[in-house]
């Protein structure tokens, strides 16, 4: 089985990532719960989520945001309303995926029990109506499935494939061939994987994920995309992975005449293999491409490019800067002693140098404390309606920084303070009233 733990901490912080996006989604779509933009996140966040997971082996988060992608859905679509026990059961998959995650991070053997909440999701489903139409505003156009799919796709997978061709999506099988000296199969499908789920929706592989996880495959394997993108950015999207040698492009097309969905000829897939030769750089040459990009980019439009580094590294850093300063400070002494004038000059420089360094390294340790406070309006929530108390957070100064260690600490005592001010210096809107009239 191949070893995916280099992608470990990648999946264990971009999880994090996104649940905190799906807390705050959550929160204001409760107070917003006809806000379509927020509804679009959250899926998104969901569907992320679900292929990170599946990818990476863990089916209990896979199958779990599954389920929450089909309310989501229905939520999206109008076809079932944002109401307040929906929000709640969105809150507690938040909460289960956090304790999923977070056995995965500690490595703990602990079960999470997700059948009960997933079978709350489907009774949503059922009560709302959730059941597929048999029919569409596209009725007579999709009757059936093409055999160049029925071997491939289940029959939900079909009705997927149909009705993402009447919203504007189009569907695409990808055959990816990696080069024979490739080792890390596994690691470049996880990969490919990777590059496809930014652009669209994967509704198939074959062999199945677990296979590809495996690397029981040769050097090809297919990918049934839902995409709005056209094939070119596709091909560009795979072959900027290292290590893939070509990848076909079959476009699932609705047939009106036959009231079918088929594939495209291998006469169009071929066009896309050639065109992918075109632009043999992006596998092997990434440097090259990055400084087209910079060449061309304006300094007024410059994307924002971060990079995640231990914090132990960071500590390190910070004490051999100390020792550079320390350093310094010593040949300043030895130069007085000697009379070496010509030394001073350079340690004035030098001096500079460690200086601009020192403060550098003390700004790279700094983080807004927003990412304390962004886990105190569920808190905040939670609370509020447990107790039947009305309460409104508001939150100013997020955007304040804060050395890493000091961020650590202060949350706990922030919490304890918040919970005291909520339990004893807040009354229920009942009391408020009571005492309003006294």
């Amino acid at each position: 089985m191949m070893d995916m733990s280099e992608y470990m901490s990648m999946f264990l912080d971009e999880s994090k990532e996104n649940l905190q996006n799906l807390n705050q989604s959550l929160l204001q779509l409760e107070n917003n719960p006809n806000n379509l933009a927020l509804l679009d996140e959250i899926f998104r966040v969901a569907h992320t989520l679900k292929g990170m997971s599946a990818t990476m082996g863990f089916t209990n988060v896979a199958e779990l945001t599954h389920e929450m992608e089909n309310v989501l859905d229905k939520l999206r679509k109008g076809d079932m309303k944002v109401l307040p026990e929906v929000v709640d059961v969105l809150f507690q998959c938040l909460d289960t995926l956090e304790n999923l995650i977070n056995n995965i991070t500690t490595g703990t053997e602990e079960v999470t029990d997700t059948t009960g909440l997933m079978a709350k999701l489907r009774g949503l489903l059922s009560v709302d109506g959730g059941q597929l139409p048999e029919t569409s505003e596209h009725e007579g156009e999709v009757v059936s499935i093409d055999v160049s799919l029925a071997d491939n796709l289940n029959e939900f997978e079909k009705e997927v494939a149909s009705q993402a061709h009447e919203k504007g999506f189009q569907t695409y099988r990808l055959v990816v061939t990696l080069e024979e000296e490739c080792l890390l199969k596994a690691a470049r499908a996880f990969m490919v994987f990777r590059e496809l789920e930014e652009v669209g929706e994967v509704i198939k592989t074959v062999p199945e994920v677990k296979e590809l996880e495996d690397g029981e495959f040769n050097k090809d394997f297919d990918i049934f995309l839902i995409t709005k993108v056209d094939k070119e950015e596709l091909v560009k999207k795979v072959m900027s992975v290292s290590e893939v040698e070509k990848i076909q492009i079959n476009e699932v097309v609705l047939d009106k005449a036959l009231g079918k969905v088929k594939e495209t000829s291998e006469d169009n897939a071929k066009i896309v293999v050639e065109e992918q030769k075109k632009e043999p750089s992006l596998a092997g040459e990434n440097k090259v491409v990055q400084n087209k990009v910079n060449n061309t980019a304006t300094g007024k439009n410059k994307l924002s490019q971060t990079v995640r580094v231990d914090i132990e590294r960071l500590d390190n850093l910070m004490n051999l800067v100390g020792e550079l300063v320390i350093n310094r400070t010593r040949l300043e002494q030895i130069g007085l002693k000697h009379g070496l004038s010509d030394l001073g000059e350079t340690l004035e420089q030098v001096g500079r140098i460690t200086t601009d360094l020192q403060t550098l390294v003390m700004k790279v340790r700094m983080v807004p404390i927003e990412q304390v406070f962004n886990r105190f309006p569920r808190m905040i929530r939670d609370l509020a309606k447990e107790l039947g108390k009305e309460i409104n957070l508001v939150i100013e100064g997020e955007e304040t920084e804060l050395d890493r260690t000091v961020i650590d600490e202060i949350g706990d005592p922030l919490v304890h303070l918040l919970r005291n001010a909520i339990d004893h210096a807040i009354s229920t809107p009942e009391e408020r009233e009571k005492n309003w009239q006294a």
